[in-house]
């Protein structure tokens, strides 16, 4: 098992929210996967730039 770590990128982030919300007749529930994976990948981007 590898220990790299990839950032979660703003185009990951929304295929993870897109498809949660279709599973989810349009919501994300907040504190889930997909709401951790938005909020990782705004703050991955506020650090690169």
């Amino acid at each position: 098992m590898s220990n790299n770590k990839t950032p979660m990128t703003p185009a990951a982030a929304a295929r993870i929210q897109s498809g949660t919300a279709k599973q989810g007749n349009g919501q994300v529930a907040k504190g889930s996967f997909a709401a951790r994976a938005q909020s990782a990948a705004a703050t991955n981007q506020k650090a690169t730039k």
